[in-house]
């Protein structure tokens, strides 16, 4: 009897394979037939899965989006119950930076999706929507966070959301070797030790 081929799983490997060619060899490598090359399967074989590259890429990008939401619930896992919400924002801003290989691969297919966003209108406005309910959970922590005094009520919640989001600004540094991680984890936590009252509890 004929093998079972879990089209999910196969689709994930050729997501994965996608991530490597943008890691290993750059946007300018992104070809069907150069991720097909990567994945050990024929041009044909991968067009069987995705009709068009814009479709191999939006799933790419979608499976890059949910390997780090499932490293941020991880993580957020290990805070325990009612973590500090100082903690739950260190989570979400580190996990986006390429800090280890799964992250470095995310992160790198992430970039690539936002430069064809620059150009094609369809990803254009995926990757805007993303962004854009990313930065309103950031501003809804930030203001949930004011509520229960863990930040002075004197602070603009907007403002200091894209102040936290331009921290994932450390990607570029990192990947170029400007600073080392953990000149970027230390200006994270001064940032939000700045951001959040010391109280008794901490």
């Amino acid at each position: 009897m004929p093998k079972q081929v879990d089209h999910r799983e196969r689709r994930e490997m050729i997501a994965r394979a996608l991530w490597r060619v943008v890691e290993q060899r750059g946007v300018t490598h992104l070809t069907v037939r150069e991720v097909a090359r990567e994945a050990g399967m024929s041009h044909g074989q991968l067009q069987h899965y995705f009709a068009s590259r814009e479709a191999m890429l939006s799933f790419a990008m979608d499976f890059a989006s949910e390997q780090t939401s499932l490293r941020v619930g991880q993580g957020l896992q290990q805070l325990g119950d009612r973590p500090h919400p100082r903690d739950v924002l260190r989570v979400m801003l580190t996990e986006m930076l390429p800090l280890h290989a799964d992250a470095r691969a995310t992160s790198r297919m992430s970039a690539a999706f936002v430069l064809e966003a620059l150009h094609n209108e369809n990803f254009h406005a995926r990757a805007r929507d993303g962004m854009t309910q990313g930065r309103s959970l950031v501003e809804q922590l930030i203001r949930q966070a004011i509520t229960d005094g863990h930040i002075a009520p004197g602070r603009d919640p907007a403002a200091e959301a894209h102040l936290l989001l331009a921290l994932t600004g450390f990607t570029t540094l990192l990947e170029l070797g400007v600073i080392e991680p953990q000149e970027a984890l230390a200006a994270i936590d001064h940032h939000l030790d700045r951001l959040f009252l010391r109280t008794p509890e901490d």
